[in-house]
């Protein structure tokens, strides 16, 4: 085996690690912390306002699950629609500099330091193509390398890019076209997403004071009349109750943000 089949297989494995750590490492450490902290702040809430007891917290463990694998997927969500965004920067820094004269992979080597400058170095699309860059130098194909990068991110708009990027390199098309293209529909894609939020903000606000109401609610009954309440606490009767409540909230809850969920 030659010193550059050596290189280039060193460099598949590094890939394939990143790959299969890709979805783990999508958020951030702080990102994780903030979904901790929040789910405890729930179930906490929940504690108080549906039982008054601070025994009802290991039985609520599921609604802690939920919140956590539903916040992290709108996180998760966020942070692709922000490296498709980058990521169209990117390409599109690429494509000035195939025009002026670069060759496709001198031209993403380019586009890394340009989104340096833009970006910073520890963000997505920086991280992303270092991996890129590296695999230019090991002699790795940059449709390889630009496939790869599609799965081990997650987002389709780089995913279904890196496809016709193959096709096109392979039977000679027009790169600088395609990237411009590519560029393109994904600018109006995110266009288009930026309008339907602005026309859905006042629901999606109206939903979050919703969901605040009931628990508004029950604080001032619960401060105005004091002892109003107590019937349906520590009983097995009021438990039952209380939970059925807990669980109809948490349903309305789970639904309403799924109504104003509206993907392009």
């Amino acid at each position: 085996m030659t010193a550059s089949s050596k290189r280039q297989e060193s460099l598949s494995k590094l890939l394939f690690w990143k790959k299969r750590t890709a979805a783990v490492s999508l958020l951030s450490k702080k990102d994780y912390m903030q979904c901790t902290i929040e789910g405890v702040m729930v179930i906490v809430l929940f504690a108080w306002f549906f039982y008054r007891s601070v025994l009802a917290l290991p039985f609520l463990m599921p609604v802690y699950l939920l919140y956590q694998s539903e916040r992290r997927k709108a996180l998760a969500k966020r942070r692709k629609k922000e490296a498709a965004v980058q990521f169209k920067d990117a390409i599109l820094s690429a494509s000035a500099n195939q025009k002026a004269g670069y060759s496709i992979e001198n031209a993403f080597q380019q586009a890394y330091e340009d989104m340096e400058l833009l970006y910073g170095k520890d963000s997505m699309i920086c991280q992303e193509l270092y991996v890129i860059v590296t695999g230019l130098k090991n002699n790795v194909p940059i449709e390889n390398l630009l496939y790869d990068l599609g799965r081990r991110s997650g987002v389709e708009d780089i995913m279904e890019f890196s496809q016709i990027f193959a096709v096109a390199k392979r039977s000679g098309g027009n790169l600088t076209e395609i990237i411009e293209r590519s560029a393109s529909v994904i600018e109006d894609k995110v266009e288009t997403e930026k309008e339907i939020q602005v026309v859905i903000s006042a629901r999606q606000m109206e939903q979050r004071i919703m969901n605040i109401v009931p628990f508004g609610i029950l604080l001032y009954i619960s401060a105005a009349s004091k002892g109003f309440f107590d019937v349906l606490y520590k009983n097995a009767a009021g438990v039952i109750i209380m939970s059925v409540c807990m669980a109809t909230y948490v349903g309305a809850v789970f639904l309403s943000g799924k109504i104003t969920d509206i993907e392009v």
